[in-house]
């Protein structure tokens, strides 16, 4: 997992590092929503998400950032807990149609960190094992305010299987991220 967090860092900070012009390196903070594809009787779990961007302007219209995030994901549900924390780190690919506002979209690596999955049924407890690597696909809009504010809207759709159990069959994360953040270059 070292090797795995140390190859993420280096996809946000070798494009930082070709491209000096346009840099941009800063904090953010949201709410996500968050639910599984393809389980019932699941509601959005509320989480926090936060951490560090850091991004470059290859051209007036296209730009590239990587975020290391972390990020409460997960469902709600009347018959236990589906409580996951990832380490996300999502390397997008922004394209401005006009200044200031962008679409943004590529993957997204989780590594999961702590877990809190229980189903209680008729007062048996039952634990299940979740897959600690998480491959998702990041679909998003952006806006660039005056003094370096930056809001974003993301939809995080997971390609892998969450869960190893019966009860949740083929589902994967989905998630709903809004944040604002602040760039300190």
């Amino acid at each position: 997992m070292k090797k795995l967090t140390l190859i993420s860092l280096l996809l946000i900070a070798i494009p930082v590092a070709s491209f000096g012009q346009g840099l941009d390196f800063g904090i953010k903070a949201g709410l996500n929503f968050s639910n599984l594809t393809d389980a019932s009787n699941l509601d959005n779990r509320t989480g926090f998400v936060g951490g560090i961007f850091a991004g470059a302007k290859l051209s007036e219209k296209v730009g590239i950032q990587g975020d290391l995030l972390y990020s409460e994901q997960g469902a709600d549900f009347d018959i236990g807990e589906f409580d996951l924390d990832y380490i996300i780190v999502p390397v997008v690919l922004k394209y401005y149609p006009v200044k200031r506002f962008n679409i943004h979209l590529g993957p997204q690596f989780g590594f999961l960190i702590n877990d809190n999955t229980t189903i209680v049924i008729d007062e048996i407890v039952q634990d299940f094992k979740v897959n600690d690597f998480d491959f998702a696909g990041v679909l998003g809009v952006g806006f660039d305010l005056p003094f370096g504010i930056r809001l974003e809207g993301r939809y995080i759709f997971g390609l892998t299987e969450v869960p190893s159990s019966t009860y949740f069959n083929n589902s994967r994360n989905q998630t709903f991220s809004l944040l604002a953040g602040i760039s300190l270059l």
